[in-house]
């Protein structure tokens, strides 16, 4: 009589040691372009709200000019 779990598959690990075209270091060229990509929309979403508060300060400026 043989037990269920000799070789059932059930806890193997299937993949301890990944090849070489699987494996995702950091500083590849995606993960680089991912870093890029987020530092410009950055810069983006910095210039936006330096604009917005720009326009902002001249709005209220004309107000109590007009005023």
């Amino acid at each position: 009589m043989t037990s269920s779990t000799d070789n059932d598959g059930q806890g193997m690990i299937v993949n301890p040691k990944p090849a070489k075209e699987n494996q995702d270091w950091d500083g590849d060229d995606a993960d680089r372009a991912d870093r890029l990509r987020f530092e410009e929309e950055q810069a983006m979403i910095r210039e936006q709200s330096e604009a917005h508060a720009a326009a902002k300060a001249a709005a209220q400026a004309a107000k109590e000019s007009g005023a």
